[in-house]
C-alpha cells in the first residue's frame, strides 16, 4: 500500500505541474483520500460529445499500479462502451490489458479516445451498440448529442 501511495503522490505532483499542458483533462484528488479521484474531461471535437464536459470517478485499489483503477462516468452518456445506468466503462486497459505504465492521466486520454472511436461489438449499452452495428450512425449521433446537451453542457440561465 505504501508503494501505491507513493505512486499516487507522484502522479498528483505531475498533474499539478502539467495543469495547462492538457486542457481537455482536469484531474482532482480527493482532499481526504489519495485513492479517490475525479476527472472532468472535454468531449472530443467532431464527435457528438463535442462541447460537453463529462465527470469521471476513480477508485484506486491498494495494489495500484499493479491493478487498474475502477473508473466510471458520473455524467450520463450515450455510448456503446458505457453502461447507461452505472457509468461503467468497457475498456481493455481497465481490465485485461492494464499495465503499470498507465497513469490516471493516460487513462483519461484513453477514455477520450474511446469516446471518439466507439467499439459497438462489445457494448455495455446495447441500444447505442445496435444503432452503430446496424449502420444507423446518424441515429446514434443524434441520441449521443441529445444526452450530451442534457447532461454534459452548462445550463444557460
Amino acid at each position: 500500500m505504501q508503494a501505491s501511495r507513493a505512486r499516487l503522490f507522484k502522479e498528483y505532483k505531475e498533474v499539478q505541474r502539467e495543469k495547462t499542458a492538457d486542457p481537455d483533462i482536469q484531474l482532482v484528488c480527493d482532499d481526504s483520500n489519495i485513492f479517490k479521484w475525479t476527472a472532468l474531461i472535454k468531449g472530443p471535437s467532431e464527435t457528438p460529445f463535442d462541447g460537453g464536459v463529462f465527470q469521471l470517478a476513480f477508485s484506486v485499489p491498494e495494489h495500484y499500479p499493479l491493478q487498474p483503477p475502477q473508473v466510471r462516468f458520473l455524467t450520463k452518456i450515450f455510448h456503446p462502451n458505457v453502461h447507461f445506468k452505472t457509468g461503467e466503462i468497457c475498456l481493455d486497459i481497465l481490465k485485461t490489458a492494464w499495465s503499470p505504465a498507465w497513469t490516471l492521466q493516460s487513462v483519461c486520454r484513453a477514455i477520450i479516445a474511446l469516446m471518439a472511436h466507439p467499439e459497438p461489438d462489445s457494448p455495455l449499452n446495447c441500444d447505442s451498440g445496435n444503432l452503430l452495428r446496424s449502420g444507423d450512425v446518424r441515429g446514434y449521433q443524434s441520441m449521443a448529442r441529445m444526452y450530451t446537451r442534457l447532461a454534459a453542457m452548462p445550463k444557460k440561465g
